[in-house]
């Protein structure tokens, strides 16, 4: 339980939870995500978090030449579009475009974005960019290059929760007035896996439908239209139990409850599961993690070549390198997973054919 909030949401989820009962964990999620995200720049030491591209060049220059990589080894087709989901500020594109742009490949760019603060910041970094608010208004005609760093985590997730009297879906409600978990009051033990189902009270079992529908919306799009995605986050690579739903606010973790709308919520993507849905749709998929991926795509040449052009920057460049790829920073937290169509070729920096389950 939370200490009482008031946000404009907050007093809204209030009102929406006394007139009508506890909301689903889904709902508080994508309800506060949209509030917060469509009203700020979360990013940088004046925001709530800092991404992957934010801290080094060398995270985007590696994932242009991984698509870069790929478009040669397809042919080099000439109408290939560079398509980036929850690009942030552009700074990723612009790194990975730079990186593509020096093997020949200078893609038209379409955003997806929702934001329009966020599109502001994009079109001034990415004359020329093209917007969309989802993968449908995307072009239907053209081979897809896309990247996606840190979206799959803020999609909404739902909960199921076992209680003494079976399994129930895990809502928010209240309670002593203020936003607290609670049971629904409908059995689901029907939707949990008979192997799950005699697990101990308390157990929480984590789906998100929404990241769930993306990856299989974009591995029928790659399948038809031919072409590649690299999809990184923070997650697991094997199936697991336990609610990993957090909130961070001026780089401090909080309670989930704490301000909703004014705050980011995640949750661990679950890429088992969806590697299992981009595999039934026909195209290849790889798992890996970020710290394996970018050592085998250079990163550590790339971070000495740097340092020999600008010696004074040396403890900068180790520093970000080693936040990328060690283990107990970034490189084993986040994952990577590598879609490409039946007909294309496999990304570089993953197992080929098989399924990589480090620790998670």
């Amino acid at each position: 339980m939370s200490e009482a909030v008031s946000t404009p949401l907050a007093d809204s989820f209030r009102r929406l939870i006394a007139q009508h009962g506890p909301m689903p964990v889904t709902r508080y999620m994508g309800e506060s995500n949209a509030r917060y995200y469509t009203t700020r720049d979360p990013l940088g030491a004046a925001g709530d978090f800092t991404t992957a591209p934010e801290i080094s060049q060398m995270f985007g220059e590696m994932a242009g030449l991984w698509l870069a990589d790929i478009w040669t080894r397809a042919g080099r087709p000439e109408d290939a579009l560079y398509v980036e989901l929850g690009p942030g500020r552009g700074t990723l594109a612009k790194d990975a475009l730079r990186a593509m742009a020096s093997q020949g490949l200078r893609p038209q760019v379409h955003l997806v974005e929702g934001s329009e603060a966020l599109r502001v910041v994009q079109g001034a970094a990415l004359a020329g960019a093209q917007f969309h608010d989802s993968l449908d208004s995307l072009p239907t005609d053209r081979p897809i290059l896309l990247l996606a760093n840190e979206f799959l985590d803020a999609l909404p997730v739902r909960q199921l929760v076992r209680t003494e009297t079976g399994w129930r879906e895990r809502m928010v409600g209240i309670e002593d007035g203020d936003l607290a978990f609670v049971s629904g009051p409908s059995p689901l033990d029907a939707a949990v896996p008979d192997a799950q189902r005699s697990a101990p009270v308390g157990t929480v079992i984590e789906t998100s439908p929404a990241a769930a529908a993306l990856v299989e919306a974009l591995a029928r799009r790659i399948d038809v239209q031919g072409g590649a995605a690299l999809l990184i986050d923070y997650g697991h690579l094997a199936p697991r139990t336990g609610a990993t739903l957090q909130a961070v606010r001026a780089h401090e973790k909080v309670d989930v409850f704490a301000a909703p709308g004014e705050m980011d919520l995640t949750a661990h993507v679950d890429f088992a599961t969806l590697d299992t849905i981009a595999r039934r749709e026909g195209v290849a998929s790889s798992l890996t993690t970020q710290g394996a991926w970018l050592t085998a795509m250079g990163i550590g040449l790339r971070a000495q070549a740097l340092v020999a052009a600008a010696p004074g920057r040396a403890r900068e460049v180790q520093q970000a390198h080693d936040r990328l790829v060690q283990e107990d920073a970034m490189g084993d937290l986040f994952k990577c997973m590598a879609l490409s169509a039946r007909d294309w070729p496999r990304g570089a920096g993953f197992p080929e054919g098989q399924r990589m389950t480090p620790p998670s």
